[in-house]
């Protein structure tokens, strides 16, 4: 549920904060008083938007933050496998601008805006103004079936990404298979070269660090005799060598240790280093026996060096990598000695995996047929709560010859308006009125099936009035019986339903126009009930129709 919104310098807003309740949260005012900035900064939060045309350009910056609680289990557990936790049932959105750098943080923790908008998916649906408009493309048909049925399909079209991922590297190994036999013997004699070059070699694994390591040791070879040399002479051989002084210091301390405990102690450090500095001695003057060069084995190792360095300089940057290189070409070269077979198999993969493919679609299909029936039985029930009182609604699934990842159906919203008339699809029927309370109707199913705990509507009354208004205000209430419900509204019948009502209002202060909002009480949301009703002019009468209408709508909700 949506607790607060905070929002900072976004056009007409200079600050505002507001907390929301539970069930119907209502939002009215007048034509231009700010409604639409008040969605645009949360579509601005949930990453839908960027702040281009909101922000105020005269402010250093600009902030949208939400505050959401998640009392669900299920949805706490989608939210933490998007590695978030959920600290004290609570989740912070908050976009900022600052100095033309949008930064996005979930938990005062800076996230991706793909991210925010991954999470505001499971948090929040906004139906905006023209959202019923979707409804006019088949696609967003198919969509709206595969949610209604997603418990069943998600394995499924999950499966069918890995299964067409399969199915589509075979087809264009197929596509790219079929050589002539020039072509198919001028690759043959390039590979055999490659193969033969690199096998030739006679590599092994680790052979160039070994011998980069050697040449190393064998091109300094004169330095580290040298400085070798002079430091067997300063620790063993010197006029004033370590061992020397070492030893006659140790004579000196054995010669008065036993008169204080303290110089025991030392005594036997010394002992110890002048034991450590002899086995030193003795292993360095071995080193310098043993080290030699040999300038026959010293060309051997360059020269087998420049041959590896030449072979990575056209295979890979090692020797595992030119191994592994000399393996991908034999098999390709295995391929093409024996081309008949290798198509074989490569025609045996593509329809086995074509096969699984649609057998795979064939079990969505056929989910979704079953599901297709229970969305528009359900969907017609909503839309004779929403006054359509005679008209009939379908959901036609047709497979056509287009093979996806999601299987090969078409879906399309069918609908008759009238008693006799065939079923015509949506599009070629419905108004934008009509199409705006499908929608609603489309909603109110898909909100039973999830965890979507908010739902905010746009204008849901566009195009409608009287009778059908009540009925789509009655609608309202029931969804947010269940769910916390956020609406921006002219009509004063939806208005009436609210649970929490919130005045959007301009107003000029320091010769700048600002928006403000603010909760109503229950005397307050009559008086804005009236001023819907009655325009520039309230009466006494307005005022108890008002009072009326709310009274009933208080009524209508205990049932």
């Amino acid at each position: 549920m949506l607790l607060n919104l905070h929002v900072k310098n976004m056009a007409l807003i200079q600050e505002l904060e507001i907390d929301f309740g539970k069930g119907l949260n209502i939002l009215t005012g007048e034509t231009g008083a700010g409604k639409s900035i008040l969605i645009g900064s949360i579509n601005v939060a949930l990453g839908m938007q960027s702040f281009k045309g909101f922000a105020r350009e005269d402010a250093d910056m600009a902030l949208v933050e939400l505050v959401f609680s998640v009392d669900s289990e299920s949805l706490k557990e989608k939210i933490e496998n998007m590695d978030i936790s959920v600290e004290d049932d609570q989740i912070i959105l908050s976009r900022r601008l600052v100095k033309g750098r949008s930064i996005s943080k979930v938990n005062g923790e800076t996230v991706p805006v793909s991210t925010i908008r991954e999470l505001a998916s499971l948090l929040i649906d906004i139906h905006g103004q023209h959202e019923h408009q979707s409804l006019l493309y088949k696609k967003n048909h198919l969509k709206i079936l595969d949610e209604f049925a997603r418990e069943e399909l998600e394995n499924l079209k999950a499966e069918g990404i890995r299964l067409y991922e399969i199915y589509s590297d075979c087809k264009k190994q197929m596509e790219t298979a079929f050589l002539d036999e020039a072509s198919r013997k001028k690759e043959t004699d390039f590979l055999q070269y490659e193969v033969e070059e690199i096998e030739n070699a006679g590599l092994r694994q680790g052979e160039d660090e070994e011998l980069e390591a050697q040449y190393r040791k064998m091109s300094n070879a004169r330095k580290i005799a040298q400085d070798a040399s002079e430091a067997y002479q300063m620790t063993s051989e010197g006029s004033c060598n370590a061992s020397d002084g070492v030893s006659k210091a140790l004579q000196r301390l054995m010669a008065v240790s036993s008169y204080d405990p303290e110089l025991e102690q030392l005594t036997g450090q010394l002992a110890e280093i002048e034991s450590l500095l002899t086995d030193f001695n003795r292993e360095l003057s071995g080193y310098l026996d043993d080290l030699t060069f040999d300038e026959a084995e010293f060309v051997q190792v360059e020269e087998r060096l420049d041959m590896i360095n030449h072979l990575k300089a056209k295979y890979g940057n090692s020797v595992e990598e030119i191994l592994l290189y000399k393996e991908e070409k034999e098999k390709r070269l295995q391929e093409l000695l024996d081309y008949d077979t290798y198509l074989a198999k490569l025609s045996e993969n593509y329809r086995q995996s074509e096969g699984a493919l649609r057998e795979n679609g064939q079990k969505i299909s056929e989910i979704r047929r079953r599901y297709a029936i229970k969305l528009a039985k359900t969907i017609q029930e909503e839309l004779v709560d929403l006054n359509f009182l005679e008209t009939s609604f379908d959901v036609n699934v047709e497979q056509t010859d287009i093979l996806r990842a999601d299987g090969f159906d078409e879906v399309c919203f069918l609908i008759s308006m009238n008693p006799g008339m065939p079923k015509r699809p949506l599009a070629d029927v419905a108004s934008g009125g009509e199409l705006s309370r499908i929608m609603l109707a489309i909603k109110t199913v898909l909100a039973e099936k999830d965890d979507m705990q908010t739902l905010i509507f746009d204008e849901i009354d566009v195009g409608i009035s009287g009778r059908t208004a009540q009925k789509v205000s009655e609608k309202m209430a029931v969804i947010a019986a269940n769910h916390q419900v956020l609406c921006i509204t002219h009509l004063a019948q939806i208005a009436s339903m609210a649970d929490n009502h919130f005045l959007i209002e301009k107003a000029v202060r320091d010769k700048d126009t600002v928006t403000m909002i603010r909760h109503l009480n229950a005397e307050e949301s009559v008086e804005e009930l009236a001023r819907i009703l009655g325009g520039a002019k309230i009466t006494q009468l307005t005022l108890q129709s008002a009072r009326e209408m709310k009274d009933m709508a208080e009524s209508a909700k205990k049932y």
